[in-house]
């Protein structure tokens, strides 16, 4: 596949992805105002929302629609732009961790979209269809794509898991020089599980230097971590 292909895939889309954009950025404001003001509540996001154009056609290609984590990789490129508008504005890649978590916390109240009967999926095919993903990224078809293995649940502590061993997001975000802020993007798996009712739990990821990012999910489990993320925080006197 030519680079063009990949970069059409993303450009040919630029209205849809903005106004991807503005309904994320619609919950980034009433945060921001909580933390900096009403004016960087308006400046902040509007200036994400140019850097998020200015990264369209830098987004890695990794199979567009038929690729489920695609939308994954965009919602990452989403919040690369805050990032880099809030360090524009001298603030850190903690603030901009923050401000992200407290966003996703706040769609906690909503109902999970309903999905309509005729398109569930049986507990046995949903497992099914977890391993076969893993089983294609293993393919390594798209160099800037996730590659990760299904871990069969035990039964008891997880119901299933991932092991992932390369990250697209990671890869993206090294490219970008945001590297400081990737710890802080990895750590929104806790609320965006909480929301969806998944119970992730997780001992090491890719982003604090391990070799791989363990996720394990259990339905009804509340989420293990919340903010503020271990690595930020203080150790504790004896």
């Amino acid at each position: 596949m030519s680079n063009r292909v990949g970069t059409d895939y993303y450009t040919s889309r630029k209205r849809e992805l903005l106004q991807r954009f503005d309904r994320d950025a619609q919950r980034w404001k009433p945060v921001i105002a909580r933390q900096y003001g009403d004016d960087l509540a308006e400046t902040i996001p509007q200036e994400a929302r140019e850097q998020f154009e200015a990264l369209i056609p830098h987004i890695p290609y990794i199979g567009g629609d038929e690729n489920h984590l695609s939308g994954s990789l965009l919602s990452s490129a989403r919040c690369l732009a805050l990032y880099k508008a809030m360090k524009a504005r001298g603030k850190t890649a903690e603030e901009t961790g923050k401000v992200l978590y407290d966003a996703v916390m706040s769609r906690l109240p909503e109902p999970l979209p309903e999905i309509p009967s005729d398109q569930r999926l049986t507990p046995q095919q949903l497992m099914e269809r977890r391993r076969r993903r893993a089983e294609r990224t293993q393919l390594r078809q798209y160099a800037e794509d996730w590659v990760y293995e299904f871990v069969e649940g035990d039964g008891e502590e997880f119901d299933y898991g991932y092991d992932f061993f390369e990250c697209a997001t990671f890869k993206f975000y090294h490219a970008q020089g945001a590297d400081e802020f990737l710890p802080f993007y990895c750590f929104l798996d806790f609320p965006e599980s909480r929301v969806a009712g998944l119970g992730l739990s997780r001992t090491m990821t890719l982003a604090e230097g391990h070799q791989k990012c363990d996720h394990r999910f259990k339905q009804g489990r509340k989420s293990e971590q919340e903010w503020p993320p271990p690595f930020v925080r203080e150790p504790q006197q004896p």
